[in-house]
């Protein structure tokens, strides 16, 4: 699935209102900072932890209910002066006995956190916190594990055969799960006069999977319907003490921020699942077993693969896309209809990996959703040894064993890497300069001019990730010209609803 090099057309309108909307003449270039030759001042870390239990738990209110998750940080830089400080990171007393955290929010500080020589990633893929792994069938799964560790490279190598062996059901089966899911919300907008986008499309992201990856259709099998429900059940048990529920605040944060909720309670849930995926992934476990890893085990990790890296993607993801296409406006979906029908056109009215090459604009759109919001918004890492790490405007010495997070919407509109940061620019990764920006998209717990491979904690399914939410916006614009929503919130994101779906007419 790796991208080839194309000629691209000029760049499109971003995300402004219709009276002020006009070509983008240049493309988000990037702003110069100091190089890694230049000498940075060497400058202490601001900001404390404050007293023991009380420091924890203010800074949890703050991050949780009195700030919210974007000012906690961006009132510290302000504060101190400085886009690297000190803090502390929910969830804190009593799940996390050690929430003290040095915090990177900027371009060039962010990306230490994927430098698995400086940087140790065991047990940190939810952060000062960990899951119980009765959550995951006694197991520590491939997430959590750093790439020292010996069933890494093996879990990760099982992984890259598996998307490898159903590599070609990929586009057909989106293509089935998500028509299918289009017709059912013209179905619902002509008979209600809206329709909600995300339980539609976590019951199609569920079906693509189930049948792209392992050759089945749930519907048709014990499991029927349940499987989204049953995932959301599941993952609600590993990282509610990340969320926001919306219940009173006392009971809120005694129930989910403090204590966590009892494993036992799902496992009737998850064996469901466990039973699904074991019984309908045999030539991927036989595998497992050339490599030197039980059956059982394989079968936790495909099924934390499946439904918390691929389904809990697609569930945040693709609402976030449809939100910040759906705002950009007429001129961009006029744009996008236009390319993506004459591509495919041209390729005799099949939908292809070459193709989708072929579509500057549509993949340019993408990779400005993944940076505006990324879906997994933070990375964390533990110094494996003494480090020095610079900003743009500072160098900063971090002691070896020091927790460090960044807060990733910060690096990837990092002003001083591009122009018009907080604007949506469909266009920005049009062209020569464009693409020398990828490295600054970060989404894949790497840069995007980079790959997964066994020595390091990039997504294995990053190439998956990039096909699906390409397909989404084919499948959209080959069947409307334009469509019209209404966003709200959630836990984990936006809500959408769909208002009208303005069916092609050219």
């Amino acid at each position: 699935m790796a991208t080839t090099p194309l000629t691209f057309p000029p760049p499109l309108p971003s995300h402004r209102p219709s009276s002020l909307r006009r070509p983008v003449l240049t493309l988000a270039s990037e702003r110069p900072y100091p190089s890694s030759q230049e000498l940075l001042p060497l400058r202490k870390i601001p900001g404390n932890y404050g007293l023991p239990l009380i420091g924890p738990l203010r800074d949890r209110h703050d991050y949780f209910y009195n700030q919210g998750r974007d000012e906690y940080f961006k009132s510290r830089v302000l504060k101190h002066r400085s886009t690297v400080y000190r803090t502390n990171l929910p969830p804190g007393p009593f799940i996390a006995p050690n929430p003290r955290v040095v915090a990177l929010l900027d371009g060039k500080s962010f990306p230490v956190l994927f430098d698995v020589t400086k940087v140790e990633k065991k047990d940190l893929f939810t952060g000062t916190f960990m899951p119980s792994t009765e959550l995951t069938g006694g197991y520590r799964v491939l997430s959590y594990l750093d790439p020292s560790e010996p069933n890494h490279g093996k879990l990760k190598k099982l992984m890259f055969f598996h998307l490898q062996s159903r590599r070609d059901h990929v586009i057909p089966e989106f293509r089935s799960a998500y028509s299918k899911m289009f017709d059912f919300l013209e179905d619902e907008i002509v008979s209600d006069g809206k329709a909600a986008f995300c339980p539609a499309n976590e019951q199609a992201a569920f079906n693509f999977l189930a049948r792209s990856l392992y050759g089945v259709n749930p519907e048709e099998l014990k499991l029927g319907l349940e499987g989204p429900k049953l995932i959301r059940k599941w993952l609600l048990f590993q990282i509610a003490p990340l969320l926001i529920l919306g219940l009173p605040k006392p009971l809120e944060d005694l129930a989910i921020h403090t204590f966590r909720l009892p494993a036992f309670l799902i496992k009737k849930d998850y064996n469901l699942l466990y039973d699904f995926f074991y019984y309908n992934s045999g030539p991927v476990l036989d595998f497992a077993e050339q490599l030197g890893i039980s059956r059982e085990e394989a079968c936790h990790n495909l099924l934390f693969a499946t439904c918390f890296n691929s389904f809990g993607g697609m569930r945040i993801l693709f609402p976030n896309m449809m939100k910040w296409i759906g705002r950009v406006g007429l001129v961009v979906h006029t744009c996008l209809a236009r390319e993506i029908r004459s591509v495919v056109r041209a390729s005799g009215g099949d939908v292809t990996l070459a193709a989708l090459e072929q579509m500057p604009l549509m993949k340019s759109v993408v990779y400005e959703c993944l940076r505006i919001e990324p879906p997994v918004p933070l990375q964390y890492g533990k110094a494996k040894r003494d480090l020095l790490i610079e900003s743009h405007d500072a160098a900063f010495q971090v002691k070896e064993g020091e927790m460090l997070v960044g807060y990733q919407p910060m690096a990837t509109k990092d002003p001083r890497i591009f122009h018009r940061a907080e604007e949506f620019v469909a266009g920005r990764f049009v062209g020569e300069e464009g693409e020398r920006m990828l490295r600054h998209v970060l989404w894949s717990n790497g840069p995007e001019d980079k790959s997964p491979n066994f020595g390091n904690k990039q997504c294995a399914g990053k190439d998956l990730v990039m096909l699906v939410a390409r397909l989404l916006v084919v499948e959209l614009f080959l069947r409307y010209d334009s469509f019209d929503i209404d966003v709200g919130s959630s836990p984990r994101g936006a809500t959408i609803t769909l208002t009208s779906l303005k069916k092609a007419t050219f």
